[in-house]
């Protein structure tokens, strides 16, 4: 895919000012990147400003690397803290990203979502300009022995029904129906009361009011938590979101990796285990073992819950806004979960230039990954931080 025209960048980042929406939730708060109140406001951020707030990007200022690229702290003239999120040169993949983030976060607006504050094309420069959170991602501390203590069961619950209601505007509430593609723990951000905060939308996708789902060829995600459907056959609706929340609020309540080859074999893949011990009536033993002040009712109901999201049959899995209803009811009764979709969870990229001419040519999709079974010996050889690393491939071809 060639890179955008230059007069692209200029639409995205200068030519258009955030939708808004009169009352409810998502109407948090009208003020501009510029900071001034209602009135006209642009996205757009003078290079050199950056270059200041980041003491020149500076690497004391480095806050981590992702995909996109490096991300550093800065600090505004008027004293507000941000974080800036700059492309990698070489990243070709990162264009795409850059735009779809920049066109996705001016249609939204939210409390459990990250805001945008404005972006950077300058010089040959992509960046993107977010509030700073000093908690950090969720995976920092839910994954941290040490830090975790911290996130008592009320603190983690407030997380989980956070989540869902950020994912209830995507899917249901927002100008626009969005499906993130990359739910995951290290695309939460905490704000200092560790309020929850979706972010990443790189690989976001928008949907038309009336489609249910697309099948795409463009496999955007992250290993472990990306539904089978998905990962094996490029078919992508809001049921994959909700497969992957399902991964994280099981995370959340166990305090570890869906997939941890430091585990036995029987308790590596987080998924299988849990369903294990459901059928034999022992859910609440994936609890974590630090885990203070939980309520063994409330914890229960949010294990079954994750089983429920993570149904190998997509229209068994609940939408977000049972699930939101769900998490917000003292006296729902959930439905028995059946199992889970222990198989296909992670697609593997075998071949790129191969695979990618099969699917031009039509092929078959399922050729482009291998599956992966539970066992500790084939799960060996994943990296320990592919929890955080997303994977895109880059051609595509849709339908309804």
């Amino acid at each position: 895919m060639p890179p955008p025209a230059a007069g692209s960048w200029a639409w995205a980042c200068c030519g258009r000012g955030r939708r808004s929406k009169g009352g409810g939730q998502g109407d948090e708060d009208s003020a501009g990147a510029s900071g001034r109140e209602g009135g006209q406001w642009t996205l757009f951020i003078d290079l050199p400003v950056l270059e200041a707030a980041t003491a020149g990007f500076s690497d004391r200022n480095l806050l981590g690397r992702g995909g996109f690229g490096p991300v550093y702290k800065g600090v505004m003239d008027g004293g507000q803290e941000v974080a800036v999120k700059r492309l990698s040169l070489e990243s070709r993949q990162g264009v795409r990203e850059f735009l779809n983030e920049v066109r996705l976060l001016l249609k939204v607006q939210h409390r459990n979502l990250v805001s945008l504050l404005g972006c950077c094309a300058a010089a040959g420069q992509k960046m993107l300009v977010y509030p700073y959170f000093p908690n950090g991602s969720l995976d920092h501390i839910l994954f941290d022995r040490e830090k975790r203590v911290q996130l008592d069961w009320p603190k983690r619950h407030q997380i989980i029904l956070g989540l869902a209601r950020g994912l209830l505007y995507l899917h249901e509430e927002s100008p626009v129906k969005i499906i993130h593609r990359d739910i995951k723990a290290s695309n939460v951000l905490l704000d200092e009361k560790l309020n929850p905060k979706i972010s990443d939308f790189g690989m976001a996708r928008l949907f038309l009011e009336d489609a249910t789902h697309v099948n795409t060829f463009r496999i955007s995600g992250t290993y472990g938590y990306m539904a089978p459907e998905y990962a094996m056959n490029g078919y992508l609706s809001t049921k994959t979101d909700v497969f992957s929340f399902g991964m994280l609020v099981l995370e959340i309540v166990s305090g570890r990796k869906n997939i941890d080859r430091h585990l036995g074999d029987e308790k590596v893949d987080l998924l299988n285990y849990t369903w294990k011990l459901s059928e034999e009536g022992r859910s609440l033993e994936i609890v974590d073992p630090g885990l203070s002040g939980w309520d063994a009712g409330e914890v229960g109901m949010c294990v079954q819950l994750g089983l429920l999201c993570c149904q190998a049959v997509v229209s068994e899995r609940p939408d977000m806004y049972s699930v939101h209803l769900m998490l917000s009811s003292d006296s729902f009764t959930l439905p028995k979960p059946g199992k889970p979709a222990i198989h296909g969870r992670i697609g593997r990229w075998m071949s790129t230039t191969g695979s990618a001419s099969s699917a031009a040519s039509g092929g078959n999709t399922n050729s482009t990954f291998a599956t992966d079974t539970t066992k500790a010996s084939t799960l060996g050889n994943i990296a320990e931080d592919e929890s955080r690393n997303s994977i895109s491939i880059s051609f595509t071809t849709e339908g309804r």
